[in-house]
């Protein structure tokens, strides 16, 4: 099993400080990679969460040029909330000076007062078509083509696209939800998929709606991860988390892998510097041992 961080870049209490940290600290323990969550104007309701939220791709720009070794991703920015050809070029961008190190995590998102926050509230409800659209485009410029581009959202045929990204079409591009939308999304359109929030019997479920796809489309099975929540402390019937002993967190990463998961995304709940460091030194030092 490959394991990655979730910056804490957010919520209120997160900082620039914490966020080097924490790169700091999962380059130092050999990690792979960084991921970060993205909100950009959150409702009222939700300000405890993602009221305070560093933005994700820049972000990542900060800590990429700090720490060389590790791959950068977002777990998962909300395409349709943003201009795609815009993001296809910061995406571009960033996997250019970075050397190649970007994973593109996707999602549709839920929260249908923050797309009309960010002036795009008629695309909430075809938010999944705009994602498919924004594969698919985001392939074609990514590949040097200029080819004209003719989609529901966009269209053009005079353009020039560049940098490339050292990756080029091949970037990684994983799709995360839990809907069954996004799951066949995940099968018959990405490289990969990215669970949130639930647990390996759940996580069964979702993978033989994403086979399913990848048969249809003809397409290999994408690679799976999953950002999950670690606690050390007595489990608690809270949101999923991989809670309690060593021993229990190791069975539970087992069972992931069981499943075919080879990347877990480990969110920590916690800004402080000192306290992330314990818990991700606890986890590599006495959980993964037993994995």
């Amino acid at each position: 099993m490959d394991f990655g961080l979730c910056l804490p870049n957010f919520p209120s209490g997160a900082s620039p400080e914490g966020i080097e940290s924490a790169a700091d600290i999962a380059a130092g323990l050999g990690l792979s990679t960084v991921w970060t969550t993205d909100h950009v104007l959150a409702p009222t309701d939700s300000a405890d969460d993602y009221g305070h939220i560093y933005e994700a791709i820049l972000t990542l720009a900060w800590i990429g040029a700090r720490q060389p070794s590790l791959k950068l991703a977002t777990s998962v920015i909300v395409v349709p909330q943003r201009n795609a050809v815009l993001l296809a070029k910061e995406l571009a961008t960033l996997d250019a000076l970075s050397g190649g190190r970007v994973i593109a995590g996707v999602g549709v998102g839920w929260s249908q007062d923050e797309f009309a926050n960010l002036g795009a509230a008629d695309r909430f409800s075809v938010r999944g078509a705009y994602l498919d659209e924004t594969i698919r485009l985001w392939r074609h410029l990514w590949s040097g083509s200029t080819d004209p581009f003719q989609g529901r959202f966009h269209q053009f045929d005079d353009f020039a696209f560049g940098p490339l990204p050292d990756q080029g079409a091949a970037l990684p591009i994983v799709v995360g939800g839990r809907a069954e939308a996004a799951l066949r999304r995940a099968g018959s359109v990405a490289d990969g998929y990215h669970s949130s929030a639930i647990g390996p019997a759940r996580y069964a479920q979702n993978v033989s709606v994403i086979r399913s796809a990848a048969e249809a489309a003809g397409r290999p099975m994408p690679w799976l991860s999953a950002r999950v929540r670690v606690r050390f402390a007595k489990p608690t019937d809270a949101s999923y988390a991989m809670q309690g002993t060593p021993e229990l967190i190791a069975e539970e990463i087992r069972a992931f892998a069981a499943l075919g998961v080879t990347h877990l995304a480990l969110w920590f709940e916690t800004t402080d510097p000192a306290q992330l460091e314990r818990d991700l030194t606890r986890f590599v030092r006495e959980v993964v041992p037993l994995v």
